[in-house]
Order: C-alpha cells, then structure tokens, then sequence
C-alpha cells in the first residue's frame, strides 16, 4: 500500500512539474495569451456591453462608435502626437506625406464668408479650365455653399483622380457667373517654395513641410541657385511644421560629408538607436548658411536646425524652436485604418535631445504677434504685394521681416570676412552635383 501511495505522489508530482514546465514554455512561445492583456481587453468588452446596452441614446451608444472612441481615448493619452485615424483621416496624412492628392489644383481661402481662389496651380485642371485668382465658388455639385467652412469644401473638391465634380463661380471682376465640369488629377504640391536669389548673391529657400519629395525639391532649388553664383543661403523653416524623418536627413545632407553623422533615434529598448549619415558622394557645402526658425518650427525642421547648429555647419536666427523631440511610426491597421504612434525620441549628433526644449537660436530675434502674423501672411501670399491691397484683404500692415533682414545682415557679415580671408574676392562653393 506504501510504495503504491509513494507510486502515486511520486506520478502526480512529476505531472505537476511537467504542467508547470509546459505553461512556462508555453508563454515562451507565446501559444497562451498575455493574461494582463487578456484581463484588460475583457474588462473593456464589459463595459462597452453595458454601455451599449444601457445608454439612454442608442444612437450614440453603437458598438462602432465606442470602439471607435475607446481607440482614440486609448492612443491619444500616451502624449500629443500619437494617435488612432479613421479610414478617412488615414487617407488625407497619406496624402499629405506624399505631397499628392486627387483635386482639382485650386488654393483657395475662406474671405468674407465665400470661398475664394487664391490661386490655380500651373499644369492642373483648374488652371487649364481658365479658372482665376479671386473667383468666387458658389456650388459645387449644383448645391449652394451656404455658410461653408473650408475643410468641407476642400474635403469635396478633392476625390479619386478620374473622377469629375461640377463646379459654380462668380468672377468679380465680370460678374458674370459659370459652371465647369472637371476631371480630378493627382496633385504634386511643392514643399520647397519661393527660391530666389538677391542681388548681392544671397539666396532664399522656404521649405513649408517635410514630405517626400522636398529632398529633391530642396537639390533641385540649391542647383539653381548655384548656377546664378549663389554667395551664401537663408534656409526658411519658420511655421514649417516638419514631417519625415528621411526627408529632413535629405534637406540637411548637402551640409555634410560622406559618413557624417546627422541625426540618430533612440527607441524603448537599448538596441533600438538608429543612426542617419550623410550618403552622398559630393563633398560637403561650405558657404554661408542661415536657418530662420520660430516657436513654429517643429519635428523635421527641428531635425535640420538642430543638426545644422550642432555642428556649425549654420548660424541659427530667430525665435526658440516648438521642441517636438519625438518619431511617430505610421501603422496601418484593418479597413484603412491606422496609428500614428510615438516610437523614438531623435537627438542631434552630439546626443542633444530637443524634445520639450526646442532649438535656442544663435542670434534671438523675438516679433510682435503682429509682426509674426504679417511676416506669415507675407511669405504664404506673394500674390499679394501691393501693400494697400494687403491691408484691405488681411486688416493689418505689411511690416518688415525683421528676422529675415537679420539673416542677411548675418550673411553678408560672413561674405565680408570670406572677402578679406580670400584676399579681396568671394568664394563660392559648388552646390552638390546631383539630380534628383
């Protein structure tokens, strides 16, 4: 009787060890759930069952809408740039990384409570169909826009490329009204704008936001302005919001050469650091370089200043910058969905972080509110240049760029300093010899 109880513990021991071993290789493998996990999502089935079950508006209580709400309140309290889009929402940040959407290739504004052409974009249907800066959209479809907002319109204008959409104007200047019919295209809009260079050889680069064509857009603006004999450059990233990452490490490569580090990322985990170097074979850009940034400078364009600064490749000039350290990650997700996620924190070469601190300026120059409102309006409206028109659209004066006229001062001290350095003349520095 002994040996058979003995027998038995010894089998019922060995069976809970072999149980035991199993669940541990068994979480290994990952073959059972996370019970954290597990214990968490079933807490929040129970209550979005009693929610959809017992709220007095059933409407508002469908089981897609409160998923669809618990995801947002879920991504968006871990920080402010993270968060759950929508199929819709996911479409337009696509189309807004690309630089391309289905339209109809119109800017237009809301003035006055109508919607106004600010301008057609040369080679699309809109400037093609004769349509002209300050028409008037009354319909659009054969319905009247009646107190209408600008994101609906835009929302409506836009569409699959290939699809039409009918359109009702006025043009003041006629008073005549007119319908069209258009076909939408794909519409490339430009990130790098406003490239020219003034008579003493500076020359002026406005990048608006980092998508994925402004690295080519940026070599394509530095080229032509090395074929006019640029001296030095005033790089514009004031109220530029930033973008990829990649496309920032392309704006800033032409500083560096080959190999240089530029910027590096730091994820959750130790082995999650990743490091972005120069990779073009030309050699680095020496001629004087000024970045404008302000409070509205932000991620990628951070990105670039940081860089630039950190390794004085550039004199910083204007306000301290938004201080948004952090890479989102764009994950699609079932239906068109996906998430914006925050997965890494990015540093400047020699490892200074930005985030929450923002980029110091070498030479601080605060503006007004006025003043930054009317240095904006000037830099994204150069169809606007008579400066009574100026007022009469935006109710307020077109007062001086103070931080821009800083830069050039700046540039033009360094060109002095080149001149005297290089026995009287100015040297200027082969722009990189690539094409996109």
């Amino acid at each position: 009787m002994l040996k058979r109880i003995l027998v038995i513990a010894t089998g019922v021991f060995l069976g809970t060890m072999l149980s035991l071993s199993a669940a541990r290789m068994a979480a290994m493998w990952g073959l059972w759930p996370n019970r954290e996990l597990e214990q968490s999502s079933r807490y929040v089935r129970e209550v979005l069952k009693i929610v959809n079950e017992e709220y007095v508006d059933g409407t508002k209580a469908e089981l897609p809408k409160l998923t669809e709400a618990a995801l947002q309140g879920i991504v968006g309290s871990l920080d402010p740039h993270s968060e759950y889009m929508n199929a819709r929402d996911y479409k337009m940040l696509e189309e807004e990384i690309s630089s391309e959407f289905g339209g109809i290739g119109v800017q237009v504004e809301l003035r006055n409570g109508n919607v106004v052409v600010i301008a057609p974009i040369a080679g699309t249907p809109g400037a093609r169909a004769g349509i002209l800066r300050g028409d008037i959209i009354v319909s659009i479809e054969g319905s009247r826009l009646e107190k209408p907002s600008l994101d609906d319109v835009v929302g409506r204008l836009r569409g699959k490329p290939g699809t039409k959409v009918k359109l009702g104007f006025v043009r003041p200047s006629t008073t005549k009204d007119f319908e069209l019919t258009l076909t939408r295209e794909r519409i490339k809009v430009e990130s790098v704008r406003d490239v020219r260079l003034r008579p003493d050889g500076i020359g002026y680069v406005q990048i608006t936001q980092f998508s994925e064509r402004t690295g080519e857009e940026f070599i394509e603006a530095l080229n032509t302005l090395n074929e006019q004999n640029m001296r030095g450059l005033i790089v514009d990233l004031r109220d530029n919001p930033g973008g990829l990452l990649n496309a920032a490490v392309e704006v800033a490569e032409p500083f560096f050469n080959k190999g240089e580090l530029i910027v590096y990322t730091q994820g959750r985990k130790k082995e999650d650091r990743d490091e972005y170097r120069a990779a073009a074979p030309e050699p680095a850009l020496t001629l004087p370089v000024v970045v404008l940034i302000n409070a509205g400078s932000a991620s990628a364009a951070e990105i670039v200043a940081g860089a630039l600064k950190d390794t004085r490749r550039a004199v910083i000039v204007g306000e301290r910058s938004f201080g948004k350290g952090s890479v989102q990650s764009i994950l699609p997700l079932r239906k068109g969905e996906g998430l914006r996620l925050t997965t890494a924190r990015y540093y400047t070469p020699s490892g200074v972080t930005i985030h929450e601190k923002g980029v110091t300026p070498d030479v601080e120059i605060v503006m007004s509110p006025a003043e930054d409102q009317s240095a904006r309006l000037q830099r994204s409206r150069e169809d606007v240049i008579d400066p009574a028109e100026f007022k009469e659209r935006f109710n307020t004066e077109p007062t001086p760029d103070r931080q821009l006229e800083v830069g050039v001062a700046v540039l033009q001290a360094a060109l002095i300093l080149d001149m005297e350095t290089h026995g009287g003349r100015a040297v200027t520095t082969p722009v990189a010899a690539r094409h996109p």
